[in-house]
């Protein structure tokens, strides 16, 4: 699997570079307006993805001058989403017929993702489960396997899309098609809650972490042909992260880093395409230890676009109306 991420990654930024000399197809345009992007808000939204993803922690250890790595035995998921309007749900699961999972040592891996569109506004909402982890000490070349050590993260970010022509739902979801090249600036506030159980022989400790930043990001969609998409961006915050573990807290500086890409390609009801983002956060984790907690996301997807049922769209108007939602 790491030699397939590394080979999408070569790929996709191959051709985003290559997107930098194509030029945007010429403007649709209704009256004196340009059309920059196509919504289908009486049309479900589905796909199917395979999506390979974990939570880490990298720990430097200022006194002893060793880093650590607590490592998920990492697993292959595939599993399902559907978009309607301003709703999409996500769910994925990691079956033992796939090879990299077959050597998980009774290790499991749940992760859950929402995200919702309420006008310009964005709301997403991260879960992840995970028991079962490797401790490396890089410096020393040296692993061992702990089944029982459990992690739980939730938490996500809301976010303001300030350019109304780009559209990231043509990214995500595909209930939107972007038909000319745009980008926004989107400030987001990122906040998480993190737990670690670690147990061990008669070791049973908790870590605790709660994050909150402030993350401008950026991210542009090219426009290639009539239906090819490459989008690319990142973020760059700051804020507070509060840790809490073997008696002692910590309140400390918080950064974030977030880079992002995606290939899309979309004609007529067909989609298909790739994900990869990258997220780190960096704080103290007391007063000799430093963290960084790593989120990669690598999903490939395929997705088709049909009518909902009449009475879906019914109910759903209604609630447009009653809460004055854009469809």
């Amino acid at each position: 699997m790491d030699r397939l991420k590394t080979n999408l990654c070569f790929l996709f930024f191959c051709i985003l570079a290559l997107g930098y000399c194509q030029k945007a197809i010429l403007s649709d345009t209704e009256g004196d307006s340009t059309i920059y992007k196509v919504e289908f808000p009486n049309k479900i939204t589905a796909r199917i993805f395979g999506v390979n993803t974990s939570n880490s922690l990298s720990i430097q250890d200022r006194n002893d001058n060793l880093n650590y790595e607590l490592l998920p035995n990492k697993q292959d998921h595939i599993g399902a989403s559907i978009a309607f309007r301003s709703i999409v749900l996500s769910y994925s699961f990691a079956p033992n017929f796939v090879s990299e999972n077959q050597d998980n040592q009774d290790s499991k891996l749940f992760n859950l993702n929402l995200r919702g569109f309420f006008g310009q506004w964005m709301q997403t909402i991260d879960f992840y489960q995970q028991k079962g982890f490797f401790l490396e000490i890089t410096d020393d070349n040296l692993s061992a396997y702990f089944p029982k050590i459990k992690s739980v993260k939730i938490g996500g970010s809301t976010s303001y899309i300030l350019n109304k022509n780009f559209s990231y739902r043509a990214i995500i979801t595909q209930d939107e098609k972007q038909l000319i090249s745009a980008g926004s600036f989107i400030p987001s506030l990122v906040y998480y809650y993190s737990k670690y159980d670690i147990i061990e022989g008669t070791v049973d400790d908790d870590f605790f972490s709660y994050d909150i930043a402030l993350a401008p990001s950026y991210i542009y969609n090219w426009v290639i042909g009539k239906n090819l998409l490459i989008s690319g961006g990142g973020s760059a915050g700051i804020g507070l992260n509060h840790s809490e573990t073997g008696g002692e807290s910590l309140t400390s500086l918080l950064t974030e880093l977030n880079i992002r890409g995606s290939l899309v390609y979309d004609k007529n009801n067909l989609y298909l395409g790739a994900h990869y983002s990258y997220l780190v956060l960096n704080h103290n984790v007391d007063r000799t230890s430093y963290i960084k907690d790593n989120i990669p996301y690598l999903q490939l997807f395929v997705g088709y676009r049909f009518k909902a049922p009449k009475s879906m769209l019914k109910a759903a108007d209604k609630v447009n109306d009653e809460f004055n939602l854009k469809k």
